[in-house]
């Protein structure tokens, strides 16, 4: 169905960002056999206005392509962006100021790494940096779950995350881990500046290395009894306290 040039992307908003921000990117536009309803219709509209291939597949089709997952009937063939490799991330870097990069070590659920991104683009952060090994891929699933965000907000993927830590740390930028264990809140220290956040798999948490590249160790609020919380509910909470501290709430 698609060529080894494209990748696949599916999802009624994940699609629909893509047709409406990106559609010299989009080759070919798949929806569900009987499906005709107003969202559906918004996908068919902008793939028409885009003059872009429309092909109606049934369930069994849809299937066979994307596996168990909840595709709402809407898929499409898309041509990837470019990853960013370390050097586009410092060349990103000297074109603003105060940069907010987020990375998260040893999260390996597609459907964590897709929330992450999904509220790392809301919270305005530059990059995610992920590891080469022992990560979540940005695949469909994931780009799916990011509702768009991996359009927008670049993953940077590194062979070696606690060297470009600390390759950041000499650029110039702060390195503030989560661990629930913490002596400081993330209230407590000041994220208004070029900062990285760092978040590790739930349990797990921040390989030794990455820990010893942080200039902070942070924890997050937590009055009840659960030991951690979910990575994606995490990163959430200490992206808004970086965005509250520097005046974006």
């Amino acid at each position: 169905m698609n060529s080894p040039a494209t990748e696949v992307v599916f999802g009624l908003h994940a699609v629909r960002v893509l047709l409406s921000r990106q559609p010299e990117r989009v080759a070919r536009v798949y929806l569900l056999t009987g499906r005709h309803d107003a969202k559906a219709g918004e996908i068919e509209q902008l793939a028409l206005s885009a003059s872009l291939p429309i092909e109606r597949l049934d369930a069994r089709r849809f299937e066979s392509r994307l596996g168990n997952v909840v595709h709402q009937g809407v898929m499409a063939e898309v041509l990837p962006l470019r990853p960013w490799r370390e050097d586009d991330l410092f060349a990103a870097l000297g074109k603003i100021s105060d940069p907010l990069l987020l990375a998260l070590d040893g999260v390996q659920d597609p459907h964590n790494l897709g929330a992450c991104l999904r509220t790392a683009d809301a919270c305005g952060v530059l990059a995610l940096i992920v590891p080469r090994d022992r990560a979540a891929p940005l695949n469909a699933t994931a780009r799916k779950v990011a509702a768009g965000a991996a359009e927008h907000t670049p993953v940077v993927t590194v062979t070696n995350l606690a060297r470009t830590l600390g390759l950041l740390k000499e650029a110039g930028l702060w390195i503030a881990g989560a661990d629930a264990d913490a002596p400081q809140a993330a209230g407590e220290i000041d994220l208004t500046g070029p900062r990285v956040l760092v978040l590790g798999a739930e349990g797990a948490g921040l390989r030794q290395l990455t820990r010893q590249r942080c200039d902070w160790l942070v924890r997050l609020p937590n009055l009840g009894t659960v030991e951690s919380l979910n990575v994606s509910v995490a990163t959430g909470m200490l992206l808004y306290e970086t965005l509250r501290q520097r005046g974006g709430l």
